[in-house]
């Protein structure tokens, strides 16, 4: 029995379909069981504590209760009925935070100061390991006894004698000029 097979594959087929805008539904999240989350609608207006914005679009608390009701409605008449604690409080309905809370400095400096510092510790622990395992020995050619071979042996050959290393050589004292 001789199975016919099509010159489509599955992925192919799921290519052309999304392609052509049919609706695809493969969610891993709710394959996983998550939640998908609710998205915000960002053309309606939102509340926002910023120094920049100081008054917002909408007041902070939307949903009241039975006693922020009545107080709104106290609210209408004359302010000078009004304590000096039901002031504050129409206040916190309008505004999560006063002008002076949202220009508070915050300690947000010690978390990044903190944070640099320990990256700057991890890479001196990385440049510290590099150093005593992965580099090769420091070359005999460094060394003092190396580096004072070589000098004399230049002085010796007189190398650039005009302007260069052995300028700076009295051959008469046997000594660096001064």
């Amino acid at each position: 029995m001789l199975v016919e097979m099509s010159p489509f594959s599955a992925l192919r087929v799921a290519g052309l379909l999304a392609r052509r805008g049919v609706a695809v539904n493969i969610s891993v999240r709710a394959a996983h069981g998550h939640e998908i989350s609710k998205q915000e609608d960002m053309s309606l207006p939102m509340y926002w504590d910023r120094k920049d914005t100081p008054l917002p679009d909408i007041p902070f608390q939307k949903a009241l209760t039975a006693d922020q009701q009545s107080l709104k409605q106290k609210e209408l008449g004359s302010w000078k009925n009004l304590s000096e604690e039901e002031k504050i409080a129409l206040y916190r309905l309008a505004f999560n935070q006063t002008f002076a809370e949202m220009k508070k400095p915050t300690q947000e400096w010690k978390t990044v100061v903190g944070g640099v510092l320990i990256f700057i510790g991890l890479t001196g622990l990385v440049v510290w390991w590099q150093r005593v395992f992965v580099l090769p020995p420091q070359p005999h050619t460094l060394k003092e006894d190396w580096l004072a071979a070589q000098a004399k042996r230049m002085i010796d050959m007189r190398i650039n004698p005009v302007e260069g290393f052995s300028s700076s050589w009295d051959y008469e004292k046997n000594q660096w000029k001064k």
